[in-house]
C-alpha cells in the first residue's frame, strides 16, 4: 500500500492458462495499461502456458486480437507491438514435468537473454484451484520457484482459494511445503479496485471521520454486492459453489475488514493485513441455532429485469433442474471489539438483483429530536456514509439540510464525490494495481494464509447447516427483486431496512 515506485522490477510474467478467458478480458489489458502509463520497465516479457499446442506466432496473433477487441479506445500500434515481441507461448500437460516444465525453463533462459532481463518470475495460476499446489510443485521441482543470488519467484493464485475450511487448510498446507509465505500472492481483484483502497485514506487520512468511526456514533453497516446478471456460462461452476463460497470469504469479508479494521502502525504489508486478520478474528462464530436467524439464502426464479424476461436459476445451462444452491445469500454479523460492540453488520449478494453494484453503507444513530420538537420537523434524516465500489466509484455523504421558508422543516441532501468527475476517466480491468504490487513486492492488497482460514471458519457453520437442511422453498425471489422475503426480515425485526437503490 506504501508502494511508492514508479516502474516495477524488470521480470518475466509466467501465465498458467494463457488461453483462458481471464488471460484475453483481464491479464492481458491490465498489463497493456500498465505499459501504456509507464509503470512496466522495458526489461519485461510475457510466457503463456496452456494445455493447447500452439506457436508463439499463432499465440501472439491471438492476444493482440483479444487486446484490440477488449482495450478501451483504440489500441496504441507501437504499444502493440512491443507486446508483440515480449509475449512468448509453450504448451502441454501440466503433469508432465519431464517435458513441458523443461521447456518453460528453457524459454525463460532464452526470453530473459534477449530482452536483457534478471531472473525474476512470477506464475500467475489461472487454473482450476486444484491444480495450483501440484503446478508450483512442479516449478519448484525444475529449479524454477527457489528465490536465489538476489532474484525473486512470486506466485499469484486465483480465488476461490479453498471451498472450505478444511480445503484451504490442507491448500495453505501443501503450498507452505513448497513456497514461504511472502512468494504467495492470493488475489482477490475487488481490492484492485480504487474506491476499496480509498477507504483506508479516506478513513486515517481525514480527521473529521475517524473519530466518529465507532459504535458511540454508527448505528449499523451494510455491504451490498449486487448483479442484475445471472449464472450465464459459468452454472457448471456456480452450482457447485453458490452466492456464499463465490462472495463472501473473499471480496466481503476484505471489505469488511477495510472498514472495520484499527489503524495500522504503518501501511507496511503486515501492518495492515495484522489488523485486517484481527477484525476476522473478532467475527462472532455463527452457532446452529444463530445460522437459522441470522442467515438467509435464496434461489431466483423467473422474472424480468430491464423489462427482459429472465429464467430461473434452475433452468440455466449446465445446472441440476433440482438444485439447491443459493444464487442470494444475507447475514447478520457481530464484530466482538471495543470498537463495534452492539454495530451489526449486514451483508448480502445475489444475482438476478434489480442492478449492479458494490457498496459500503455506514449508516450513523440519529440525533435528539428534543431540539425540534415544537416545529414543523416530523422525523429527522439519519446521516450516512456510502462508499460506492462499483459501477461508479465515488462516496457520498447523505445528511439533512433546512428547506428554505418561514417554518422549520427538513430535508435529506447528498454530497457526492465521484472519482470520474474529479480525477478523469482512468481505464481500468482492477488487476493493474494487483499486478504491479506483485512486481514491485507489495503484498498489502493480497490475502495471508491465516486471514483465509479465519475466513472459512466463519462461514463454514453456515455452510454446514445449509447442507444438512436442504431449503425447501427455492425458488423463493423473482428475478428483479432484491431478494427472498427472510432477508427483510433480518433487518426489519431490528426496525431497520435494506438501502435498495438501482443505478
Amino acid at each position: 500500500m506504501n508502494n511508492t515506485k514508479k516502474t516495477a522490477d524488470p521480470c518475466v510474467m509466467v501465465i498458467f492458462g494463457a488461453t483462458g478467458d481471464l488471460t484475453k478480458r483481464k491479464l492481458f489489458p491490465a498489463l497493456y495499461n500498465l505499459a501504456k502509463d509507464g509503470f512496466l520497465p522495458d526489461n519485461f516479457a510475457i510466457i503463456g502456458v496452456g494445455r493447447q499446442e500452439l506457436e508463439t506466432a499463432d499465440f501472439r496473433s491471438q492476444i493482440i486480437a483479444d487486446l484490440k477487441k477488449f482495450v478501451e479506445n483504440t489500441p496504441d500500434k507501437k504499444l502493440i507491438e512491443w507486446f508483440e515481441n515480449r509475449t512468448y507461448y509453450t504448451g502441454g500437460d501440466f503433469d508432465d514435468d519431464k517435458k513441458l516444465f523443461k521447456d518453460i525453463k528453457n524459454l525463460l533462459g532464452e526470453v530473459c537473454e534477449a530482452h536483457q532481463i534478471p531472473e525474476n518470475y512470477f506464475y500467475y495460476l489461472a487454473t482450476p484451484p486444484q491444480l495450483f499446489a501440484n503446478v508450483a510443485g512442479k516449478i519448484y521441482k525444475n529449479g524454477l520457484g527457489k528465490e536465489e543470488n538476489g532474484n525473486w519467484r512470486r506466485f499469484i493464485f486465483e480465488k476461490p482459494f479453498g471451498r472450505d475450511i478444511e480445503s484451504a487448510r490442507k491448500l495453505n498446507h501443501e503450498l507452505g511445503k513448497i513456497l514461504t509465505e511472502k512468494q504467495i500472492y492470493r488475489i482477490d481483484h475487488y481490492l484492485g479496485k480504487e474506491t476499496v483502497q480509498n477507504i483506508l485514506v479516506f478513513r486515517f487520512g481525514n480527521s473529521i471521520f475517524e473519530p466518529i468511526w465507532n459504535r458511540n456514533f454508527i448505528d449499523h453497516v451494510q455491504i451490498t454486492v449486487s448483479e442484475n446478471l445471472g449464472v450465464e456460462t459459468r452454472g457448471g461452476y456456480y452450482d457447485t459453489a453458490g452466492a456464499l463460497r463465490d462472495m463472501i470469504p473473499n471480496h466481503i469479508f476484505q471489505l469488511i475488514t477495510l472498514t472495520a479494521m484499527e489503524p495500522p502502525v504503518s501501511f507496511e504489508a503486515d501492518a495492515v493485513r495484522d489488523e485486517q486478520a484481527k477484525i476476522l478474528q473478532a467475527i462472532q462464530p455463527f452457532t446452529p441455532e444463530d445460522v437459522l436467524h441470522n442467515a438467509v439464502r435464496g434461489q431466483y426464479g423467473a422474472g424480468e429485469i430491464k423489462k427482459k424476461n429472465s429464467v430461473a436459476y434452475r433452468s440455466e445451462q449446465a445446472v441440476v433442474p433440482e438444485s439447491d444452491t443459493e444464487t442470494f445469500a444475507a447475514l447478520k454479523l457481530s464484530i466482538d471489539n471495543w470498537r463495534w460492540a452492539d454495530v451489526p453488520f449486514y451483508i448480502r449478494t445475489g444475482k438476478r438483483l434489480p442492478s449492479k453494484r458494490t457498496d459500503v453503507t455506514i449508516q450513523f444513530k440519529k440525533a435528539p429530536f428534543m431540539l425540534f420538537r415544537d416545529t414543523s420537523v416530523e422525523k429527522l434524516p439519519t446521516n450516512r456514509i456510502v462508499i460506492q465500489v462499483q459501477p461508479d466509484e465515488g462516496i457520498t455523504l447523505h445528511f439533512g439540510a433546512k428547506i428554505p421558508g418561514p417554518i422549520v422543516n427538513m430535508g435529506a441532501v447528498d454530497m457526492d464525490f465521484n472519482y470520474v468527475d474529479h480525477f478523469g476517466e482512468q481505464i481500468s480491468t482492477g488487476y493493474e494495481r494487483l499486478l504491479f504490487d506483485c512486481m514491485t513486492g507489495d503484498a498489502t492488497l493480497f490475502q495471508r494464509a491465516d486471514m483465509v482460514e479465519t475466513s472459512w471458519g466463519v462461514v463454514s457453520p453456515i455452510l454446514d447447516v445449509w447442507q444438512a437442511i436442504p431449503a425447501r422453498d427455492f425458488p423463493n425471489y423473482e428475478s428483479g427483486s432484491w431478494g427472498p422475503a427472510d432477508a427483510d426480515d433480518l433487518l426489519n425485526r431490528d426496525g431497520r431496512k435494506w438501502r435498495n437503490t438501482v443505478g
